[in-house]
């Protein structure tokens, strides 16, 4: 099919509101072509922006992606130094376009243990941002699941000890508005490149009802037919969260 007859297929359909990103396989994509990981890091990077762009051109509500972990301060040294100095590089470097395009950015994760550009960056650019409501692209730094759920847990539970509220307040709502995605519609489709099938501690809570599709293409090759051959998929499916698909369904 070629590429203008399946977006206006999918335009045809209920687009996602939120898409999730697992950008993997930056460094083997470069490894491949006997290039250090931090080109690898570069071309993928690029990737997120034009992805980005197709995402809010296609009318999605919100794009998360998985930029750099709490578990990615393992990796060597100089490979770290790199991607933050490429964060602060790179939002300055597109903090016109994404005012010009009303792009909305929110940074997810920790922010305690960052380096003081990096929290200033962050700080910049959501100010700049803040009041663009259509289309937001939240990037997940220094972000792990589950210190997230931890830290949600903490905040609520500091809130009943001080009186705020009590524990029968205490749901799903609640709790949705305590994690660093508050204010983010729930994920309807994730995408993991690079061919592997887990979720890496990326946003569990957030998952429970997504749809989820591995493709085989490394992040720095993902472009707008393997987006939009997604979106295909993901329409395909049959959304029943938990429930069946009709009455008489057994």
């Amino acid at each position: 099919m070629k590429i203008d007859e399946l977006k206006n297929k999918i335009l045809s359909k209920k687009i996602p509101n939120t898409i999730a990103f697992i950008l993997d396989g930056n460094g083997r994509w470069a490894k491949k072509r006997g290039l250090p990981r931090t080109f690898g890091h570069t071309k993928g990077i690029e990737t997120l922006v034009k992805t980005s762009e197709l995402c809010r051109d296609l009318g999605v509500k919100a794009m998360l992606v998985y930029a750099f972990s709490t578990e990615n301060w393992s990796r060597p040294s100089d490979e770290v130094e790199f991607l933050m100095k490429a964060f602060v590089k790179n939002i300055d470097k597109y903090t016109e376009k994404l005012i010009k395009n009303k792009t909305r950015v929110s940074i997810i994760g920790e922010r305690t243990n960052l380096p003081s550009d990096v929290l200033e960056t962050i700080n910049k650019i959501e100010d700049l941002t803040k009041e663009f409501t259509n289309y937001t692209l939240g990037i997940c730094f220094n972000y792990g699941g589950r210190q997230e759920i931890v830290h949600a847990t903490k905040e609520i539970c500091k809130k009943v000890v001080d009186g705020e509220i009590s524990i029968d307040d205490i749901n799903v709502e609640l709790f949705d508005e305590h994690l660093y995605t508050a204010g983010i519609d729930p994920v309807d489709l994730m995408i993991r490149t690079s061919g592997e099938k887990r979720l890496s501690n990326f946003l569990p809570w957030q998952l429970a009802y997504s749809e989820f599709i591995f493709t085989s293409c490394y992040w720095p090759d993902f472009n707008k037919r393997e987006l939009y051959e997604c979106i295909d998929a993901f329409q395909s499916r049959n959304r029943r969260f938990g429930g069946l698909e009709n009455k008489n369904a057994e």
